[in-house]
């Protein structure tokens, strides 16, 4: 356990302590934008749904019931145009953020084993490379990568944290120059849904892997869509051959979503109308904090889709942290996610209106 333990970064918001306690201490109380936890209620029917199966007392399948196995499938080809999905090449998980720490392990990475991450990057990325023993690469272009060849390649767009979106070209060289070298893809799609400037495309896309799912993961959460982070509800779809490897594993370590929950997800994923609620509150708080941060004198970059803002005014990172936190806000220091992001402030759109318009209040004066 200490082996595994002394082989990873400190936790990195643990360090966000203090300015934490200063942001508390302002008279009008915190605004936390630090993470992207939601604040907004779960749907009625998704509740519905969660506590219709409450008194099932058997286990839950690992792959999941064949209704949200088909909802996942039917939700991704209406929402995200994806090719054809193989029944069996879909497998609930317990939230992404396990699936993402663990995938490197599950699919029998180990020493030696080159794991590549975007430059800016959600820390378990790198925390899943370094639990399976192999070695990271951090690089945005593949030219960065030479002749190497991966055994895995993340993608994440929309990007956490800058909002980033790449291009369909961009995402079709991907998939080719990884096959060529037999490197797994697996594309972090959790903010898929929220697009604002741009509009973003899945790998599952036939425009992105020419109507063929080989050497692709898609890993997916309702957290952010659907509000469903408290209740650990994702899901990995792609090449039917890695999906059975995962499943497979998952088998004998007990990884299973509950069932209360695999029936909350396939009400989740047939609510359009509840995914464009969410979305335009989203949409309502990223304008009202964009306005005030440029008028506040930050300049955004990226930031076309997601749940955060990419924020800079060309200062140490951890001096704009403080500025904030003196304004009773908490922000999270762009160096979490990578040495290239010593200058930015990741801003989360996840606070109540009322906190969002307390922190407008406050940047505005």
């Amino acid at each position: 356990m200490a082996r595994a333990r002394s082989a990873l970064p400190d936790f990195p918001w643990d360090s966000l302590t203090p300015y934490g306690d200063k942001a508390r201490s302002h008279p009008g109380g915190i605004v936390d934008l630090s993470v992207g936890t939601p604040v907004d209620p779960v749907a009625p029917e998704i509740q519905q749904a969660l506590a219709s199966v409450a008194e099932v007392p058997g286990y839950p399948a690992t792959h999941g019931t064949p209704e949200l196995r088909a909802a996942i499938r039917d939700a991704l080809v209406r929402r995200h145009g994806a090719a054809e999905i193989e029944p069996d090449a879909v497998l609930p998980t317990v939230g992404s953020k396990e699936l993402v720490a663990l995938l490197p392990r599950l699919l029998g990475l180990g020493d030696g084993d080159v794991v590549v991450i975007p430059e800016l990057a959600y820390p378990t990325y790198e925390v899943g490379a370094l639990l399976a023993g192999g070695e990271v690469r951090r690089a945005d272009s593949l030219t960065q990568l030479g002749p190497e060849r991966p055994a895995l390649l993340w993608l994440n767009s929309p990007s956490n944290p800058t909002g980033r979106v790449l291009g369909v070209e961009h995402l079709r060289k991907v998939v080719e120059w990884a096959r060529e070298r037999g490197t797994v893809v697996a594309s972090d799609e959790c903010y898929l849904a929220l697009g604002w400037d741009s509009e973003p495309v899945s790998v599952l896309h036939p425009d992105v892997n020419g109507g063929s799912l080989d050497g692709l993961l898609a890993v997916h959460s309702l957290s952010k869509s659907a509000n469903l982070a408290g209740y650990r509800a994702g899901f990995v779809t792609g090449d039917p051959r890695l999906v059975a490897d995962l499943l497979a594993v998952r088998k004998h370590a007990g990884l299973i979503v509950p069932r209360p929950v695999q029936a909350a997800m396939t009400a989740a994923l047939g609510a359009d109308d509840a995914l464009a609620a969410q979305q335009g509150k989203y949409a309502a708080r990223r304008d009202t904090l964009r306005k005030v941060l440029q008028s506040a004198g930050f300049r955004i970059d990226h930031s076309e889709a997601g749940l955060y803002l990419w924020v800079t005014r060309d200062e140490d990172a951890w001096q704009t942290v403080d500025w904030f936190a003196e304004r009773g806000i908490l922000v999270a220091p762009g160096t979490f996610y990578g040495p290239a992001g010593g200058k930015h402030v990741r801003v989360g759109l996840t606070a109540t209106d009322e906190r969002v318009r307390e922190a407008a209040t406050r940047l505005d004066a």
